[in-house]
């Protein structure tokens, strides 16, 4: 599957974000090789900074943006691609839905709350996207199976997938947690991540392309008191992403993790609600002192999703604030 030749363009927008002034682009006129998904043209060379491959770039305000400067984001065109993203309802999965529409792909957004996924989806059609709700517990392989089998057969594909749907469970003493809560954690953020995987590579697989992004955490790449089941998950979806990176790469399809770290979503939000979580301690647990945007996440999936980040294969990428750089 190809994806649309991308011109060099750009706005620079002003610090506050209103002002524009386009840039030159590309001069009209030549068909430009188009890139795969596995960052290659047509003549199977490798996408470098001057090949229509890489995204298109533009200046944007940072999420948020420091005052008074800005920051370079890049854009993207997914016109003619599918995409397919988990845990769609808000938060980090909603962000990424919308990014890849708005960049044009088309959308299945899945779920387990109804209400948050179909409101999620209207939105997008509502802007005039192309956007699928599916109903989902990822945690039920059957019902992922569905939901990917449900895409495919509206789309005529499946090009990208973040799979990002995962619960948070209360901290808990190594020694005294229940098998049950460890059970459920599991069930959801490392099987559901598992079924989702294996489901989207049969479909990528025929066609011999496809990038997927599994959601760990920084919870995968460090360790903390009380969180041993929950970390245990986010470990090993880094392990199933890196072994599944070496063995698809072969075929055309990458494979790759993002690590958030304390992102501002719903999900914070309610354990900071509970007593769980500490904002002021989790913002300066963050050398940039914030918490994280669920747009930031999003701007990282999409770029492990785009020809930009072709030759990118099995990364852990941690989007934390510096958090485990420190």
């Amino acid at each position: 599957m190809t994806v649309s030749s991308a011109r060099f363009s750009g706005k620079a927008a002003s610090p506050d974000g209103l002002r524009e002034t386009a840039r030159p682009s590309e001069e009209a006129g030549g068909q430009a090789p188009i890139p795969r998904l596995d960052g290659t043209g047509d003549d199977g060379v490798q996408s470098h900074a001057d090949h229509p491959g890489i995204p298109d770039m533009q200046f944007c305000p940072t999420f948020p943006p420091p005052q008074g400067r800005t920051a370079v984001n890049p854009t993207y065109d997914f016109t003619g691609q599918v995409a397919f993203v988990t845990g769609a309802g808000a938060g980090m999965g909603l962000a990424t839905a919308r990014a890849f529409a708005e960049a044009g792909a088309a959308v299945a957004l899945t779920d387990i709350d109804e209400a948050a996924l179909n409101a999620g989806a209207k939105e997008l059609t509502d802007a005039g996207h192309q956007a699928l709700a599916l109903a989902c517990d990822v945690s039920d392989e059957d019902q992922v199976a569905a939901a990917v089998d449900r895409t495919v057969e509206t789309f005529g594909r499946l090009d990208m997938a973040y799979n990002n749907a995962g619960i948070q469970i209360p901290p808990s003493d190594a020694a005294d947690e229940p098998a049950e809560r460890f059970d459920r954690v599991n069930a959801i953020n490392l099987r559901g991540v598992w079924a989702c995987m294996k489901h989207e590579l049969r479909h990528m697989r025929a066609q011999g392309s496809g990038a997927i992004v599994n959601c760990s955490s920084l919870g995968g790449l460090v360790g903390l008191p009380g969180r041993a089941s929950y970390h245990a998950s986010k470990h090993g979806v880094i392990g199933l992403t890196s072994s599944a990176a070496l063995e698809y790469a072969p075929r055309g399809i990458r494979v790759n993790a993002v690590c958030p770290g304390t992102i501002d979503t719903p999900m914070v939000s309610d354990m900071i609600a509970k007593g769980e979580l500490d904002r002021a301690e989790a913002e300066a647990s963050q050398p940039i002192n914030r918490l994280g945007t669920a747009e930031e996440i999003a701007q990282a999936v999409l770029w492990l999703c785009s020809p930009g980040a072709g030759f990118v294969i099995g990364v852990a990428l941690p989007v934390d604030g510096g958090y485990v750089a420190r």
